[in-house]
């Protein structure tokens, strides 16, 4: 989804009105914000697109994280695709169900005392950090058809490959 999108969906939640009068900008500009820019004129650099330089300009993602901080969210990034030719479903799905188990290892073994310290929430979060960017990498690669591969280099003989789960 695009950035301009993001704000025309975003002002279906509130009025742009309010969002000029509260930026102190013109209305006719938070409207701009939400057109697609054009080589005709219409739409305006919005401040989505204008952070995202910021942030590429920097390479520092605390601005990121501190935007998911403020709106009661946490930052994970996603790993990069590592999808091979013959990436096998079933170690994969075992892998993520050993990341979820090891971390409610961790929450049960810090809980034990009925307290949690820091330095094991610390130890909770990056058990959690890592599932969740293992399952993104596990969900990218279903997404790339990986899926259709699997299924070509287990049946070699098929000519119908399964396009889904179900």
């Amino acid at each position: 989804m695009e950035s301009n999108e993001v704000l025309k969906h975003s002002f279906e939640n509130t009025s742009p009105k309010v969002v000029a009068a509260e930026l102190g900008v013109s209305l006719s500009l938070v409207y701009k914000w939400a057109q697609e820019q054009s080589d005709t004129g219409s739409g305006s650099r919005n401040p989505l697109d204008r952070l995202l330089e910021i942030i590429q300009l920097t390479g520092d993602p605390r601005i990121v994280e501190w935007l998911c901080h403020k709106c009661d969210g946490y930052f994970v990034r996603n790993p990069d695709s590592n999808c091979e030719e013959g990436f096998k479903v079933l170690p994969a799905t075992s892998e993520i169900i050993d990341q979820f188990s090891r971390l409610l290892r961790r929450i049960s073994e810090s809980a034990l005392d009925h307290s949690i310290t820091q330095d094991e929430a610390i130890t909770i979060r990056e058990s959690w950090d890592l599932l969740k960017s293992y399952a993104e990498g596990f969900v990218r690669c279903c997404e790339e058809g990986d899926f259709e591969s699997i299924e070509k280099a287990e049946n070699p003989d098929k000519s119908t490959v399964r396009k889904t789960l179900y």
